[in-house]
């Protein structure tokens, strides 16, 4: 089997382990905070038991970008207790719309005309999940509230890459690969949890078999088939590949939890998706080989 062959395998392998994350958080009874702490405990030790390299103390500038990657994990859970979990990652996934309004402050990149219709695009996709901020349901007993909070993910997640790319283009090795600054994130989402989610009772063994897999698999894995597949393929089909974790997210609350996402949300996050999936292909071909 050739490398790229393997790479896009390993690729795909982690989306559909990021796209479990929705239904599973779900299928734990504890609650959002203490889901949040445990899920990113069990993924620290995941990381700190099986990648040598991990165990190296993380620097400032890993442990700045570790606050906006901490962000990002404690939002998406606590926000998956309230809202369904396609608008969660369809929310989530609005990161590259705050990315390119900031970038050009804090990365010097250049916004392009094309650029300006994509972020138009991405507004009107996003503002059709609060259509269905009304429709309450068992598994996503308060939409507006989570909506916002996965609105809160989206940004954190947009400030965690931005910072990602901030540390490749300055440092190398693990720095590079932002290892240093996912294991600071979920040892700070850990200890920030804390003073929420303590005492860290009840729950029972199906609970914390969750929460095990939540943490050593479908973020400690999933991290690490990333990372291994990601410097044998382009950009594009990094991307793309990456995209079958929005599509399949809310299948498996719906198959799971029976879970039904409103037509609206399901209409913006199309428009998410594919606006997403269109400018990265033009990114590519407006790139000079």
């Amino acid at each position: 089997m050739n490398s790229g062959r393997t790479a896009r395998l390993r690729l795909f392998a982690a989306a559909a382990l990021f796209s479990t994350g929705g239904a599973a958080i779900k299928a734990c009874a504890l609650s959002g905070w203490q889901v949040a702490g445990l899920r990113s405990l069990f993924a620290t030790l995941a990381f700190l038991v099986f990648v040598r390299t991990a165990r190296a103390w993380p620097s400032r500038g890993e442990w700045a970008v570790g606050c906006a990657y901490a962000g990002t994990l404690i939002l998406f859970v606590v926000a998956n207790k309230q809202t369904t979990a396609a608008n969660t990652i369809f929310l989530q996934s609005t990161a590259p719309l705050y990315i390119m309004l900031a970038a050009p402050f804090l990365l010097g990149e250049r916004i392009g005309r094309a650029d300006i219709l994509f972020l138009c695009v991405m507004a009107s996709g996003l503002a059709l999940f609060f259509v269905d901020a009304t429709h309450e349901s068992s598994t996503a007993p308060n939409p507006f509230v989570g909506n916002l909070l996965a609105l809160g993910s989206g940004v954190c997640w947009a400030a965690t890459v931005m910072g990602l790319r901030w540390l490749g283009k300055r440092t190398s090795g693990r720095a590079a690969g932002g290892l240093g600054a996912v294991v600071a994130g979920n040892t700070i989402a850990f200890l920030a949890t804390l003073p929420f989610a303590w005492p860290l009772t009840g729950g029972n063994a199906v609970d914390w078999t969750i929460l095990v897999y939540l943490g050593v698999f479908q973020i400690a894995l999933a991290y690490l088939f990333v990372t291994s597949a990601i410097s044998a393929l382009t950009a594009f089909e990094v991307s793309v590949i990456l995209l079958v974790e929005p599509v399949l997210n809310p299948m498996w609350a719906w198959i799971i939890h029976g879970e039904q996402p409103g037509a609206w949300a399901l209409a913006g996050g199309a428009i998410l998706v594919g606006a997403t999936t269109t400018k990265s292909l033009l990114d590519v071909r407006a790139k000079p080989f």
